[in-house]
């Protein structure tokens, strides 16, 4: 296949949903909704984290690590979908489009790592009581927090790189949204049989391992706790594990469903309705499925309202 000058491409052309499936009205007030949710919630998150002493422990330090990366994950790719909507401009640069993809690739990545971490805090919580003080140490938390970060910043650029410099000669129209992987491997003229595999391998090796090393840590969990002979000290170890675990089913169930899933005439639309699920929704929902089922993060948020109260003298 022939290949043509990169520079030449400057644009591409976004395409969210056809008015045919949606109303443009509903469209923009679902996404915006979705938008300032999502970064409502994980803000408040993160504030109470921050500002609450009794939120200073290594499970909370996570969560905002996780909130972090919802707000960014959202604003990455909202707002310009709101724009498309808003305004019926569908265009986006080059380096609008990369950009948008280096950010996508590593919030994914930093999810990622992040559930896995969590759920390795919960398994030493739960297995490992007596040892938890001296494991998850602040200095570990840091260290872990930092490789994770490095590792999704180096690996998102990594693949930005490679994507940047693929051709993209016989179309600029991205069947999607936002600027995905996917999508964009798709519309590329070039030969993109190597930037397939290291992506396949890179899908097995990390969401893959995280996956299993996740299973691996709730099976162990759910094995300490049947021992227990406390039905309390059971009842405590679930609900401390059910938030995360029902964080991990959103996040990971749409996306290997999509992933995995046959391609057909009418996956692209899908591909569309699905990747609204785990860029917003998920993000949206993180900060309710924690503060709906934890009763340390409601009493904080009932701390911090009165305090707010209180110094706006309403009491």
């Amino acid at each position: 296949m022939n290949e043509c000058d990169i520079s030449a491409v400057t644009e591409f052309y976004l395409s969210p949903f056809s008015d045919s499936r949606i109303n443009t009205i509903l469209s923009f007030t679902g996404f915006l909704s979705l938008y300032l949710l999502a970064v409502i919630g994980n803000v408040i998150i993160i504030a109470l984290v921050c500002s609450v002493p009794q939120l200073h422990t290594p499970m909370y330090f996570f969560l905002c690590n996780l909130s972090s990366v919802d707000t960014i994950y959202v604003s990455a790719i909202l707002p310009k979908t709101l724009s498309i909507i808003l305004t019926e401009d569908k265009t986006i640069s080059f380096y609008g489009c990369m950009t948008q993809l280096c950010y996508f690739i590593f919030c994914v990545d930093s999810e990622i790592l992040i559930l896995t971490f969590m759920a390795y805090d919960r398994y030493v919580a739960v297995c490992s009581p007596l040892h938890y003080s001296s494991i998850m140490t602040w200095k570990a938390c840091w260290i872990i927090a930092t490789s994770y970060v490095l590792l999704s910043v180096v690996n998102s650029i990594f693949l930005t790189f490679m994507i940047s410099k693929l051709s993209f000669c016989d179309s600029q129209k991205i069947e999607h949204f936002f600027c995905e992987i996917k999508p964009l491997l798709v519309l590329s003229s070039s030969d993109n049989q190597n930037v397939n595999m290291i992506i396949t391998m890179e899908d097995i090796c990390v969401a893959g391992f995280s996956l299993v090393i996740i299973l691996a840590s709730y099976v162990r969990i759910i094995y300490t706790v049947l021992k227990m002979r406390s039905s309390g000290g059971k009842l405590k170890a679930f609900s401390s594990c059910s938030s995360h675990i029902i964080t991990v089913l959103l996040f990971y169930g749409p996306s290997i469903f999509m992933y995995m899933k046959p391609e057909s005439e009418h996956s692209k639309e899908r591909d569309k309705f699905f990747s609204i699920f785990y860029v917003a929704v998920v993000p949206m929902l993180n900060p309710f499925v924690y503060s709906l089922r934890n009763k340390e993060i409601l009493e904080a948020a009932g701390k911090m309202a009165k305090v707010i109260l209180n110094k706006a003298g309403m009491f």
